[in-house]
């Protein structure tokens, strides 16, 4: 895999707080902090604009647009869209797609936090580990 430049500590943050905001946003979380697909109103905006949202907002727009581009990578990839092996790919694809807010973007998918848990368990495939059960 070509390089992957977000910390495992900033990525294991962004999932638990990303995880937070969206059960505040009415979404129903599972015993191991996962959004439940069959419970809680379905909503197509994964969150609503308050202090935890804005702190998240913050942490994605924040970063280097390289960096965004990876966060955007690592959605597609944990969603299915794209492989593992198709990073430099997706992150170019980011990169060449990008408009408008990137954590707007991100934050509109209601299971972003277990797409981007997902991508990372594919991407690194038990080489490397960003638990997010604790922080």
């Amino acid at each position: 895999m070509e390089e992957f430049s977000l910390s495992p500590d900033f990525m294991r943050g962004l999932i638990l707080k990303t995880r937070a905001i969206m059960a505040n946003a009415g979404h129903t979380s599972d015993d191991e902090g996962n959004l439940a697909d069959d419970e809680g109103p379905k909503r197509s905006i994964g969150y609503d604009h308050d202090m935890s949202s804005e702190e998240v907002i913050s942490l994605i727009e924040d970063l280097e647009p390289d960096q965004q581009a990876e966060l955007v990578a690592l959605f597609w990839i944990g969603r299915g869209d794209m492989e593992p092996e198709e990073w430099q790919e997706a992150i170019n694809l980011a990169v060449e797609r990008q408009a408008g807010s990137t954590a707007d973007y991100l934050l509109s998918h209601p299971h972003i936090a277990e797409h981007w848990d997902n991508a990372l368990d594919r991407l690194f495939d038990g080489t490397e580990t960003v638990e997010t059960g604790e922080y």
